[in-house]
């Protein structure tokens, strides 16, 4: 069973030597760990310490593309790669490496098919009190959402099967950690989190430049999940308060209709005959978007097939081909 370790990077020519020594070189029912990190269009000298320190693979993006675009390009780079198992983890050096097993183990014995790690937030020092708060509330936001137990949903470092990470896509731009949490639950994917430890901050976070910023972020990334996977659900309650709010606008203009004499507020009744036309295209429009959100679990599935061949091809080609240095760098670069 083949583990690929993917590390996203920006500018982490510092940390990332810090964040290799940690990573560990044998893990139980794993065959093969290789190291594959992710330039996010970095302007220093991240690439070539990756090659000096001996990285597997390296692929990456001429400009930068953003965190999401990067974990993305790192999914799609182990699958094609022949990855059994697929970790994430920051070139910060947050997560303990260590724990990297306690992620593996679920997959290898077949009890999840994602595995977070849940970090101990209430005793992180470096974390403010609002950003403490905003993870937890950002975890049972995205937990009433997806349907699952995840106990700390921004967190970056965890672990995905082969069929698991064939099926993931992410739409954001901004991070992959919230919406690959939703898009599991609703394709009902065994996940579940684990305990595991954090080092010092080594730099401030890239991603919170402010506790505002990111809950602005975040609930757009929220709402804009929800549509896409409970369309109709999302749709037929959107519309059902436009039109509840619509008949109780005309039942005040009959109220006042038959309470004086035939002289009601005609106000009234153009904004509910207003009101109850909007709601009922808001009801229609459910309709055409679950029929074109069952379009889209086709696509998808059809996308996770031809993924889940071209891993199986790939691993194939490699199993005949002659073994490549375990310090050898293979660079892609990905094309707009």
């Amino acid at each position: 069973m083949k583990l690929l370790i993917q590390i996203p990077c920006l500018n982490e020519q510092d940390s990332l030597p810090v964040t290799l020594r940690e990573l560990p070189t044998h893990i139980d029912g794993i065959d093969s760990i290789e190291v594959l990190v992710i330039d996010d269009g970095s302007t220093d000298n991240t690439r070539e310490v990756a090659r000096q320190h001996g990285v597997h693979h390296v692929v990456g993006f001429s400009n930068n593309r953003g965190l999401a675009a990067a974990f993305m390009l790192g999914i799609k780079s182990c699958l094609e790669r022949g990855a059994d198992i697929i970790v994430n983890t920051d070139a910060d050096n947050q997560y303990h490496a260590g724990d990297i097993q306690k992620l593996v183990e679920p997959i290898v014995s077949g009890r999840a098919d994602i595995v977070i790690g849940a970090r101990p937030i209430e005793t992180i020092e470096h974390f403010s009190l609002p950003k403490k708060l905003l993870q937890k509330l950002g975890s049972w936001v995205v937990k009433r959402v997806s349907g699952t137990t995840v106990a700390d949903a921004p967190s970056g470092f965890r672990g995905m099967s082969r069929q698991a990470a064939s099926s993931l896509n992410v739409f954001n731009r901004y991070t992959y950690t919230l919406e690959t949490i939703i898009q599991a639950g609703q394709k009902n994917l065994k996940i579940i989190s684990v305990p595991v430890r954090v080092n010092a901050d080594m730099r401030p976070s890239r991603l919170v430049s402010s506790v505002a910023s990111y809950v602005r972020k975040s609930f757009f990334v929220i709402v804009r999940i929800f549509i896409i996977y409970q369309p109709f659900r999302f749709f037929m309650l959107v519309g059902s308060l436009i039109f509840s709010l619509g008949a109780t606008i005309g039942m005040r203009f009959v109220y006042y209709y038959l309470t004086s004499s035939g002289s009601g507020k005609i106000q009234s009744l153009i904004l509910a005959a207003v009101l109850l036309i909007i709601g009922f295209q808001t009801f229609l429009l459910a309709f055409l978007a679950d029929l074109l959100s069952v379009n889209r679990q086709l696509l998808e599935e059809l996308q996770a097939t031809q993924r889940a061949n071209k891993a199986l091809s790939e691993r194939h080609h490699t199993s005949v081909a002659p073994a490549a240095s375990p310090a050898r760098v293979l660079e892609g670069q990905a094309k707009n």
